[in-house]
């Protein structure tokens, strides 16, 4: 059992002058009707709360520390920046050259645009979308969250699903009124739709392997449908990789499922975790971002040297030969101890995985889209979690989000994760 005083008072604490005593809902933990643990400092695939106590990290702040907390190569790139400077409002080397880097990893990418977030990438893609088409509605699927941004909270997942809020209050519906939100894994729903609304259709956004309901793969056809129904109407296909970008490949989900959207949009990983994120696509499309263009984006602290120092060394050791076989290896082990201590203990468990990315749904159902994800146990998963973390082990606080293993991860971490699944799954169901 752990002590947690210290995060209990900081909670507390934190109460008083944070809404809600955290700065983004999901750590928050209701879902799981725990507190928050504080976390005081990491390395490698450990994180350390303020009471001492030791965790294998699985969230790997929410995707982008593949390589492991505080790598000693993005430790270096960021003190050789700290010495110059952390900020200059201005441009530098090194936003070309992680652009280069991008562009040269990314298939369907020609240019690219540095932005300070994922939120800010999508909603920025989005713009550039209906100012190029010069159309307004877009479509987006069921449980696909692609940040706050206003005309985005529609049947949106992770934290808006794990809190179970529709929408938001301070939405107008009139920003949401040219967005329309269906059936993930639906092509039928997705062809009528287009049918009958196509010309009026500027985008449609996706997340090519959807992190933001658990983790659900994309149907076989799903996506090159979805390639091949934009392309007939005029409309534009953006991925939304903030999760799988460098995560499930060197060239995200687009290179695994041999898809090229036209626009893609990118998140933290691509700054080694720092505050981060990139949108980019084929040339014709990026020309109309101003300067260039007319469709207005901008931030002050876009493309900042501290990001784009950490995001070059940590693409630097993604590109090295073998580095996703064995993370795939890794993850692979886990999944099939986890499934293996679901069926020892007699419980209905459906594992999805694609890369270093894991879904675990307490269903006997397949889960192909939000409906089927929304049928696990949430009250199985609230136990799970909470004896996970008493057991060691620092998953997401909801069931709604993704696991991701990094490379810092080794066999003796894999194996007792599977332990500790083993020892509170039998738990679970006395």
């Amino acid at each position: 059992m752990t002590n947690n005083e210290k995060s209990r008072i900081l909670y507390d604490r934190a109460l008083n002058v944070i809404p809600g005593g955290v700065n983004s809902p999901v750590r928050a933990c209701k879902s799981v009707g725990t507190k928050p643990v504080f976390i005081n400092r990491a390395e490698g695939c450990m994180i350390f709360d303020e009471d001492g106590n030791g965790y294998i990290d699985y969230i790997g702040s929410w995707g982008p520390m593949i390589l492991g907390h505080r790598h000693p190569a993005v430790v270096e790139a960021l003190s050789s920046v700290l010495k110059k400077g952390t900020s200059f409002g201005a441009p530098t080397e090194l936003e070309i050259k992680l652009a280069e880097m991008l562009i040269s990893a990314v298939p369907s990418m020609d240019m690219v645009r540095m932005v300070n977030s994922g939120t800010e990438a999508t909603m920025s893609a989005i713009r550039l979308a209906r100012g190029f088409t010069k159309r307004d509605t877009i479509i987006k699927f069921d449980g696909c969250y692609h940040g706050h941004a206003d005309a985005l909270l529609v049947e949106a997942g992770s934290g808006v699903a794990t809190l179970s809020i529709p929408g938001s209050p301070g939405v107008p519906k009139t920003f949401v009124a040219h967005t329309l939100s269906l059936p993930y894994n639906d092509i039928d729903r997705v062809s009528e739709v287009m049918k009958t609304q196509g010309e009026k259709i500027a985008c449609i956004i996706v997340e090519p392997v959807a992190g933001n309901m658990g983790l659900v793969t994309p149907a076989n056809g799903f996506l090159q449908s979805l390639r091949e129904l934009t392309d007939k109407s005029g409309s534009l296909l953006i991925f939304d990789e903030v999760m799988t970008g460098f995560r499930v490949s060197y060239g995200g989900a687009q290179a695994i499922y041999g898809i090229s959207p036209d626009l893609t949009c990118l998140g933290k990983i691509i700054g080694g975790g720092l505050p981060v994120g990139a949108y980019g696509g084929r040339r014709d499309i990026m020309e109309h971002i101003a300067p260039q263009g007319p469709v207005y984006q901008a931030g002050t602290l876009s493309g900042n040297p501290l990001a784009m120092a950490a995001g070059i060394a940590t693409l630097t050791q993604l590109n090295a030969s073998g580095f996703y076989e064995a993370l795939d290896e890794k993850t692979e082990r886990l999944m099939v101890g986890l499934k293996g201590a679901s069926e020892k203990a007699g419980i209905n468990v459906k594992l999805t995985r694609a890369g270093s990315m894991l879904g675990l749904f307490f269903t006997d159902k397949e889960v192909m889209n939000f409906e089927d994800a929304k049928t696990s146990d949430l009250k199985m998963f609230s136990d799970y979690y909470k004896g996970m973390l008493q057991e060691g082990i620092y998953l997401a606080p909801s069931q709604f989000e993704a696991l991701f293993v990094s490379a810092a991860h080794d066999t003796a971490h894999i194996d007792k994760t599977i332990q500790a699944a083993e020892k509170v799954m039998k738990r679970l169901i006395k």
